[in-house]
């Protein structure tokens, strides 16, 4: 989100940068010519002339009031504003806090983000941990959910760099920054916004497939999969990069406007969100026809009970609250659609690293396993050498017999792929 300040100052940037252009263009006249004064534009006059202008567009950040300034064109040039100050003029109370107010709601929605990415960061960082260490656990469908899990790692880290960059200062000289690296920070940042979204396609329609086909090529669909997660949104940021370059080379890029260019970003965010809605609507279906086929014996409430299990399993995967917001213009509900963006999504990461592999049976079952495997080698080891020191030096032997007595059945540690997905909780 933009700061207050920065969107005032952005103003003020450009109704002087179009008053100087204006002035460059303007014919010599007898009167008073066109002036910046800093914070209104005032049109060229003939002397005697009265010019009313309205308050700055600006000032709507400050206060409700919508009044006016003037100034008159003498043979000595302009007069001062009157009423003045501007201050006066134009309703603001300094007495008010409507600013601080505004201010205080962004800093409270930053602390918000920011608990939600770290403890996104935590859990995620350690389950990738665990997904990579366990061979038992690699797999297909576990290679996707790292790699979503990596989405969201990126995605986090993009945030923090860029408040770094843009809002650790709390002067308003930071609202100009456009350095090449500024730039290139806001693209990286783009990129991982458009990746996490388009992994989180990649799981649904993955899932949709497990559900569909019987027997695929899970080797040749991986790298597809691979394909849209990463590529498809380096495309889109590409060709957005490109646009703002020759186009709208304005600041750090950081501002969201309402242009033809800002839809390259959203129309595939949008188009993402939407088919994971879709697939998810059918996967639902697919769900319920599964769970009243007569291969199942379980009474209704239990179908409904896994069914939903399933269902609250899917939403955090498919990201289906952004569907709330989506559609709506960026001006709705601004704050609400902030608190939901920012916040809650915040901890999306955190939802999904807890659910697809802390919950995981298979994954508490390793832990398990290692677990007791380590315990009792302590256990063991430390009684033996207490009671025959003679066996310190047979390790091979003792480790072998542990193997043998912590070893689980194959077909128990087999990674299955639509199984495992529903068996989580």
């Amino acid at each position: 989100a933009t700061r207050p300040e920065c969107s005032i100052m952005q103003e003020i940037e450009e109704e002087r940068s179009q008053c100087l252009a204006e002035l460059m263009g303007d014919n010599q006249t007898s009167g008073c010519r066109r002036q910046w004064d800093n914070i209104t534009c005032w049109p060229e006059a003939e002397v005697g002339e009265v010019v009313v202008r309205p308050c700055p567009k600006y000032f709507r950040f400050l206060t409700t009031f919508l009044g006016n300034v003037t100034r008159n064109c003498t043979s000595q040039g302009w007069t001062d504003v009157y009423p003045a100050p501007y201050a006066i003029a134009c309703g603001y109370d300094s007495n008010s806090t409507p600013g601080e107010e505004q201010t205080a709601f962004y800093g409270t929605v930053k602390t918000g983000y920011t608990i939600g990415h770290t403890l996104s960061l935590i859990a995620l960082t350690a389950a990738m941990i665990i997904l990579c260490l366990f061979r038992k656990l690699h797999c297909t469908r576990n290679y996707i959910h790292m790699h979503l899990f990596m989405s969201f790692i990126m995605r986090a880290i993009a945030v923090f760099i860029k408040d770094v960059i843009l809002f650790e200062s709390g002067e308003s000289e930071h609202c100009f920054v456009s350095s090449v690296g500024c730039k290139a920070m806001m693209v990286f940042f783009q990129y991982c916004v458009m990746a996490n979204f388009f992994w989180l396609l990649v799981e649904g329609l993955y899932l949709h497939t497990l559900l569909v086909i019987s027997f695929f090529s899970e080797r040749k669909y991986f790298w597809w999969y691979i394909l849209i997660g990463w590529g498809a949104p380096s495309v889109f940021i590409t060709a957005w990069t490109i646009v703002r370059i020759y186009f709208f080379d304005v600041g750090c890029w950081e501002e969201v406007v309402e242009s033809p260019f800002w839809w390259i970003i959203k129309t595939p965010i949008l188009v993402s969100i939407l088919v994971n809605f879709i697939l998810f609507i059918c996967i639902i279906r697919i769900l319920v026809q599964k769970l009243h086929s007569p291969d199942i014996g379980h009474n209704e409430t239990s179908q409904y009970s896994r069914l939903a299990k399933s269902t609250l399993l899917l939403i955090p995967l498919f990201g289906i609250h952004y569907i709330m917001f989506a559609f709506f213009p960026d001006n709705f509900k601004a704050e609400v659609k902030l608190v939901f963006e920012l916040v809650v999504g915040s901890f999306q990461g955190f939802v999904v690293a807890v659910l697809y592999c802390f919950l995981n049976g298979e994954v508490q079952a390793e832990l398990k396993r290692k677990w007791r495997r380590w315990h009792l080698e302590r256990f063991l080891g430390s009684d033996m050498k207490y009671h025959h020191p003679s066996l310190g030096s047979n390790g091979t032997n003792f480790s072998t017999q542990i193997s043998m007595l912590t070893k689980c059945s194959p077909k128990t540690r087999r990674c299955s792929g639509f199984q495992a997905e529903f068996s989580l909780v």
